[in-house]
């Protein structure tokens, strides 16, 4: 029994392992997307996978050849990948709660405002230097383009993806050709039908880079919670197999008597004398 937890910490880090190439997978994939120009994930995914990875290396060495200062290094550095993990959903979270979109009158697309969104995400887009990155990958992408053909039915009829609302058209409130006396949003002054204009300096295209974001941060804030639960329950399950490797061996004696124990000369010869009542 003693060896029981060791084995099935073995098997879970197994498994941890393959759910950290997963999340590395998933990292190289997000920084080398055509489709998507956000990349506000990208480094978390990568450090996360890496640590759960050497973690997951450390955890299946120590279970495996029962070494104790492997495991404890391995439990060390669990604890800190369970607390970073903690922080970084409960962050997640307050982020990704504010956004979203509002409808729009006569359309199935919603339409989404800058100013709705967390201010530490907005500062990243209001970055003149990081937006610029951004406005040279959508226009690298096809993701307006596919917007050529669409007649002002389409429009009436189809949905949009986030980026497609904000960076591909001007606001549907905008009105043009017609003398108004009413105030427009400054968005509808930006917009220019040119491909490589469009909307990509406007602010609704930076909510809708900040919605694709919200949305995935929103998914991975949900894994991660299940991911923590699974590696308390890893982490309880190697404290086991930590104390397990700390024991001293009692193999070679019989009925589990150990050279550690007091008086183990005594037994060893009360049993030796008395086998034949056994055999």
């Amino acid at each position: 029994m003693n060896r029981m937890s060791n084995t099935v910490l073995g098997f879970l880090n197994i498994l941890t392992l393959i759910s950290s190439i997963v999340l590395i997978g998933s990292a190289l994939w997000m920084g080398k997307s055509k489709t998507t120009c956000e990349h506000f994930l990208q480094k978390p995914l990568l450090i996360l996978g890496l640590a759960i990875l050497i973690v997951s290396l450390a955890g299946l060495v120590g279970a495996c050849c029962d070494i104790a200062w492997v495991l404890w290094v391995y439990l060390f550095f669990m604890v800190l990948i369970i607390v970073a993990l903690m922080g970084l959903t409960l962050f997640g979270f307050v982020v990704t709660s504010h956004g979203g979109g509002m409808a729009v009158t006569g359309r199935v697309y919603k339409e989404f405002k800058l100013e709705g969104y967390h201010p530490w995400l907005k500062t990243r887009v209001l970055d003149a230097n990081y937006w610029l990155t951004i406005k040279t990958c959508l226009l690298a992408s096809v993701t307006c383009s596919k917007l050529s053909l669409w007649t002002p039915l389409d429009y009436l009829q189809k949905d949009l993806s986030p980026v497609q609302s904000g960076c591909c058209k001007p606001p549907t409130s905008c009105v043009y050709n017609v003398e108004t006396a009413m105030q427009q949003d400054s968005d509808c002054y930006k917009w220019n039908n040119a491909a490589t204009v469009l909307c990509y300096d406007c602010d609704s295209c930076r909510a809708g880079v900040l919605e694709t974001v919200r949305r995935d941060w929103h998914k991975l804030s949900i894994v991660n919670v299940i991911i923590v639960l699974f590696l308390i329950a890893v982490y309880s399950i190697g404290c086991c197999a930590f104390k397990n490797a700390k024991r001293p061996q009692h193999y070679g004696f019989p009925f589990g008597m150990s050279k550690s124990r007091p008086g183990w000369e005594q037994s060893w010869s009360r049993w030796w004398h008395g086998r034949d009542r056994y055999y």
